[in-house]
C-alpha cells in the first residue's frame, strides 16, 4: 500500500508533500505521515529547515469526515501537531487551494505560513456543528488576536490569503507558480532563528483588555448564530484562550468539541452534508451518461420566477433569450433583473463590469421562434395546466429536437405537460424556489418517461447554476410542496378550534424556522390567487382580501405591520377568525404550544413517509435537503425526516393518533420494528 506522505530533501531543506486526493484529507495514514516526516527531520543534523505542502488542486482542506463516529487510530490530529510544533528547527506551511478546518490547524501549528494569492484559510467547523479539535482555537488567537479569529472559528467562513495577511495568520504571500521554491527560500531565510510557536503568542490578550469584543460579536451576529450550539461554544473557546494558559486553554476546547461531537446537533449538520452530496447521486442513472451540452436557455415569462430563473443562467455565464407576450411586461421584467443586479453591485458583491456581462448575455425577444436554438427551455408561466400544455405545444413545435424542456410548475403534473409534446423524454420539472436567484432549492422533477440523460444534464447543471438540488417523482406538490400543505391544513385548522395565529407563528419561530404559516403568507401576499369578489367570502383569507388586508405590502394582513415592517396581533383580524368559528360550529378552547408543534410537524412526517413509500423520493435525506434549502427548516435538526429519527417515530405515531391524525402502513411499520427513515 502506498502512503500519501513521502519526503523529498532541497539541500539543508525537507519538504514534507502530502498526496492523499481529492482534498488531501487528514485521515490516519496522512496524519502519521507527518509525524514520521517531523521525526526524520529532528533525527536528521544535514537537515536545518522543514516545508510542508500538498501535491494535487489544495493543501489539508479539513479531516476526513468519514472518521467521525469510529474509533480513533492514533496518533491524533492534537498528537502529530504538537510534535510538529515542538521542532526547533523552522518549519513552514506552503499554502494553495484551500487550508480549512484540520488544515488550518496544521498551518497554526507550523511556525510560518506562506500562501499563494488564490488561497483560502479558513475554520469551517461550526458548519458541522462543531469546534475546531485541534487546539486550533487557542492558537489562533495567541496568533491573531481575539477580535481577528472570532469570525474565522465562530462563523465559519474562510478567508482569503491577503486577508490572513492582514490578520497576521500568513507572513507572506508568494507566486502562484512558484509556491514550492519560494518557500523554501522563506525557511531557509530562517535558519538559525528563534521559532515562534503559535501557543505562545500573546495577541490574545486583546480579549482581555477590552472583553466587549465578545458581546460586541454576539450581537453583530446573534441572528445568524440563533438556535446553533458551536458559535456560542466557539466563542467561550477564543475567550478561555485569553483567560486560560495553553494547556488549559486546550483541555477547555477538547471539552467542548467532546460535548458537541456527542450533541444532537452536530450529529444533524453532519448528516446534512452527507445529504446534499448523496442527493446528487440517481440510483438507477449510471454516473457515465453522456450529458446534454448546455450553452444557450430559454426563459419563458419575464416576471418574478421567469426574470430570477435567467439571473442564475446569466450569472454563471450561460447566453440567455428570455420571452414575454407583451413589450411592457418585457421591458418590466428586464428593468428589474438589471436593477437586482446593480443592487448586488452596491453591496459589494459584483463588480459593475460584471453587472454588464451578465446583462450583456441576455436577449429580450417576443417572438418564439428566436427559443429554436435553446439547448433548454425553461417555462415560468401562470399555474395552470392549460397555459402550460398550450405553451409546451408551441415549443415543441419551435424548438429544435434535442433540447430540453423544462417546467417551473411548483404543483402540476409533469407527465400531463409532457404529453402535449412529441418528445415526452425531453421534458421534466425544474421547480425554482422565489427569489429564483437567491433561494438554494431546485426540485427536478422526473417524469414516467424522462430521458437518463435528460435527467444527469439537469442535476449537472444546478450544481453549475448554484443551487442544492433533489430529484421527486411526479405527485401533487412534488415533495416540498406535498408535505407544507399537510402543516398548512392543520395551521388552519388550530385557528379555527382557538389557538391564536401568532401562538401558532411563534411555535414555528421557537422550532428555529425564520417564519411562520401565518408571517409567510403576509410575506407573499394574501392575495395571490384571490377571485378579486368582496362579497364572495368562504375562508379567513377572502374575508381579509375583502377589507383590503393584503400583507405586508398593505401594511396590514394577518398582522398589522408599522413602517419598519414589525409585526402586531390585529383584532380585526381576531374577530375574522373569531366569526369565521363561530359560524362553522367550532367550539374554542386554549391549546398548547406542544399540541401546536405535534400538529404541525407530525404530520409532514407522515406525508414524508408516504412519499418515500410511493418512491417520490428516493431517499429520506433527499427529503430533508428540500426542506432545508427550500423552506427554511433549522439545519441543526437535519431536515424532518432526521429529526423525527431523533424524538423517535413511536413518538410520532402515537402524538398523530393522540390527535386523531391520520398513520400511513410506511411509518407505522417503520415505529413498530424499531427503525429509522435514515438507516
Amino acid at each position: 500500500m502506498t502512503t500519501p506522505i513521502r519526503t523529498e530533501r532541497h539541500d539543508n531543506v525537507l519538504v514534507i508533500i502530502s498526496d492523499n486526493p481529492p482534498v488531501n484529507a487528514l485521515g490516519q495514514a496522512v496524519r502519521a505521515g507527518l509525524a514520521a516526516g517531523i521525526e526524520e527531520a529532528l533525527s536528521d543534523d544535514g537537515i536545518e529547515a522543514v516545508v510542508i505542502r500538498c501535491d494535487g488542486r489544495t493543501f489539508f482542506a479539513g479531516a476526513d469526515i468519514t472518521e467521525f463516529g469510529k474509533a480513533p487510530k492514533g496518533p491524533s490530529l492534537p498528537e502529530a501537531l504538537d510534535k510538529l510544533e515542538a521542532s526547533d528547527k523552522p518549519v513552514v506551511a506552503a499554502i494553495h487551494g484551500t487550508a480549512l478546518g484540520g488544515g488550518c490547524e496544521v498551518a497554526l501549528a507550523c511556525h510560518y505560513r506562506v500562501a499563494v494569492p488564490s488561497a483560502k484559510i479558513g475554520l469551517p467547523e461550526v458548519k458541522l456543528g462543531l469546534i475546531p479539535g485541534a487546539a486550533g482555537t487557542q492558537r489562533l488567537p495567541r496568533l491573531v488576536g481575539a477580535e481577528a479569529a472570532l469570525p474565522l472559528v465562530a462563523t465559519g467562513d474562510p478567508i482569503s490569503a491577503k486577508k490572513a495577511q492582514a490578520i497576521g495568520l500568513v507572513d507572506k504571500i508568494v507566486g502562484e507558480d512558484s509556491l514550492e521554491a519560494d518557500a523554501i527560500a522563506f525557511a531557509k531565510s530562517k535558519i538559525g532563528q528563534p521559532v515562534p510557536r503559535a501557543s505562545e503568542g500573546t495577541a490574545n490578550q486583546d480579549g482581555v483588555k477590552n472583553p466587549a469584543i465578545f458581546d460586541d460579536f454576539r450581537q453583530k451576529n446573534g441572528r445568524k448564530m440563533r438556535g446553533f450550539d458551536a458559535p456560542n461554544a466557539a466563542i467561550e473557546a477564543v475567550k478561555a484562550a485569553g483567560e486560560l494558559p495553553y494547556a488549559e486553554g486546550v483541555k477547555k476546547e477538547r471539552e467542548l468539541f467532546a460535548r458537541l461531537m456527542g450533541g444532537t446537533q452536530s450529529k444533524a449538520m453532519r448528516h446534512y452534508f452527507f445529504a446534499e452530496r448523496a442527493a446528487n447521486k440517481i440510483d438507477d442513472v449510471p454516473a457515465d451518461t453522456p450529458l446534454i451540452p448546455i450553452k444557450k436557455v430559454g426563459v419563458i415569462g419575464a416576471g418574478t420566477m421567469g426574470g430570477g430563473i435567467a439571473m442564475n443562467f446569466l450569472s454563471a455565464g450561460i447566453p440567455v433569450t428570455i420571452l414575454e407576450m407583451k413589450q411592457e411586461a418585457l421591458d418590466r421584467g428586464t428593468g428589474v433583473m438589471r436593477k437586482n443586479y446593480e443592487n448586488t453591485a452596491k453591496r459589494g458583491r459584483m463588480t459593475v463590469e460584471q453587472v454588464g456581462t451578465a446583462m450583456g448575455l441576455l436577449t429580450p425577444t417576443l417572438d418564439y421562434a428566436d427559443l429554436a436554438d435553446c439547448d433548454l427551455v425553461i417555462e415560468a408561466v401562470y399555474e395552470n395546466m392549460d397555459v402550460k400544455k398550450e405553451v409546451f405545444g408551441t415549443l415543441d413545435g419551435v424548438v429544435k429536437q434535442g433540447a430540453i424542456l423544462a417546467s417551473n410548475t411548483s404543483y402540476l403534473n409533469i407527465d400531463e405537460i409532457a404529453a402535449a409534446t412529441q418528445r415526452p423524454g425531453y421534458v421534466l420539472g425544474l421547480h425554482f424556489f422565489s427569489p429564483a436567484n437567491v433561494m438554494k432549492l431546485l426540485e427536478v422533477v422526473r417524469g414516467a418517461k424522462t430521458r437518463d440523460d435528460v435527467l444527469a444534464t439537469s442535476m449537472k447543471l444546478a450544481k453549475k447554476i448554484g443551487k442544492v438540488a433533489a430529484v421527486s417523482g411526479v405527485c401533487p406538490g412534488f415533495i416540498g410542496n406535498r408535505m407544507l400543505s399537510k402543516r398548512q391544513e392543520q395551521a388552519n385548522q388550530l385557528i379555527m378550534e382557538g389557538a391564536n395565529y401568532w401562538d401558532v407563528d411563534d411555535v414555528l419561530l421557537e422550532f428555529g424556522f425564520p417564519m411562520g404559516p401565518f408571517q409567510m403568507g403576509d410575506l407573499a401576499g394574501i392575495d395571490i390567487g384571490w377571485h378579486r369578489d368582496p362579497s364572495k367570502v368562504t375562508t379567513v383569507r377572502e374575508a381579509l382580501c375583502a377589507v383590503g388586508r393584503f400583507g405586508q405590502k398593505t401594511g396590514k394582513g394577518f398582522y398589522d405591520y408599522d413602517e419598519a415592517r414589525n409585526r402586531t396581533p390585529s383584532d380585526e383580524v381576531k374577530t375574522i377568525i373569531a366569526d369565521f368559528a363561530a359560524k362553522e360550529g367550532h367550539a374554542q378552547r386554549d391549546i398548547s404550544k406542544d399540541e401546536i408543534r405535534e400538529r404541525l410537524l407530525y404530520p409532514m412526517i407522515n406525508e414524508g413517509a408516504k412519499i418515500l413509500d410511493e418512491k417520490m423520493a428516493q431517499r429520506a435525506s433527499d427529503i430533508d435537503v428540500v426542506w432545508i434549502n427550500g423552506y427554511g427548516w433549522p439545519i441543526y435538526t437535519g431536515g424532518p425526516m432526521f429529526w423525527a429519527d431523533t424524538i423517535g417515530l413511536d413518538t410520532v405515531v402515537a402524538g398523530l393518533e393522540k390527535h386523531g391524525l391520520p398513520v400511513s402502513d410506511y411509518l407505522r411499520g417503520k415505529a413498530a420494528r424499531g427503525e429509522t427513515f435514515n438507516g
